[in-house]
């Protein structure tokens, strides 16, 4: 597995070496672009809208629309003047209760796998952490910006899951959702009900994502059926001989043309020779 983000957890004063690694398998099915017309792969280009010009690299700079039409632009060095000093330490402000965070604030899990001379003060914080059924939440520096986090453990790991910041989710007031309707008891016991009826143990093993699946077993097929496709690879120019029946005359072409070569070269030559036989 390879590590996203090496460094350490701060507890107290205890650091723990660890690593992140990705709680996806990597198993999705990944597709590429191709043209229809002859299964070539498709190449995005960064075009210049005014001239239509392919931009490279070195001269796209990032633009912040302040207003229609109006940028600041940015470069690289800009943005390491204000990016999050990385310290590599993962620092627990405090711990909390895990049913106290609202799920609309997790982004992205991440496995915490302890590196070498790590491995007993890993256990023993999954240990505190799951017998008192506690959330850590910390602060980690990754790609220059820094994230609110929770840590928990899960199973035999532990698991740290980035937070977005309370900024970063839209405020419910803002949307149209109605603030009340007249529902009768009668409806609101029926609502109920069907609830209760339809409640049951969380079981993750219970669902799988069929759309993969299907998709994974109707890519098989064709290709067990030979349906598919591959871009024409164009042949390569044959060299062009001479025709057998023109070699004589390609020689006798040849010949004249070296002579000739030979001749306006001895041409050029006896002027300068006469010139100097003349001024001695």
């Amino acid at each position: 597995m390879r590590a996203i983000w090496k460094g350490t957890i701060s507890f107290g004063l205890v650091s723990i070496p660890i690593s992140l690694v990705s709680t996806r398998p990597g198993k999705e099915i990944k597709f590429n672009m191709l043209d229809s017309k002859d299964s070539s792969r498709i190449r995005y280009l960064r075009v210049n809208e005014n001239t239509g010009e392919e931009v490279p690299w070195e001269r796209i700079v990032k633009g912040y629309e302040f207003e229609p039409g109006k940028y600041v632009t940015l470069t690289d060095d800009d943005f390491k003047r204000v990016e999050a000093e990385g310290t590599r330490s993962v620092d627990i402000e405090s711990f909390v209760n895990a049913e106290d965070i609202d799920p609309i604030y997790f982004e992205t899990p991440y496995f915490v796998m302890p590196d070498k001379g790590g491995e007993k003060p890993y256990l023993l914080l999954r240990q505190v952490m799951n017998k008192a059924k506690k959330v850590g939440i910390a602060r980690i520096v990754m790609r220059g910006k820094e994230s609110l986090a929770a840590l928990f453990d899960h199973e035999e790991a532990l698991v740290l899951n980035l937070l977005r910041f309370k900024q970063e989710i839209r405020p419910s007031e803002d949307l149209d959702i109605p603030e009340s309707a007249k529902i009768s008891e009668k409806e609101s016991d029926l609502a109920e009900q069907l609830l209760q009826s339809m409640t049951e143990q969380w079981d993750p093993d219970k669902y799988k994502d069929e759309y993969q699946e299907k998709l994974k077993k109707f890519i098989e097929a064709k290709i067990e059926s030979g349906e598919t496709a591959a871009p024409e690879t164009p042949p390569e120019a044959e060299p062009v001989g001479t025709p057998a029946e023109d070699i004589w005359e390609t020689l006798m072409q040849s010949i004249a043309e070296q002579a000739d070569k030979k001749e306006k070269t001895s041409t050029k030559k006896t002027p300068s020779k006469a010139k100097k036989k003349t001024e001695a």
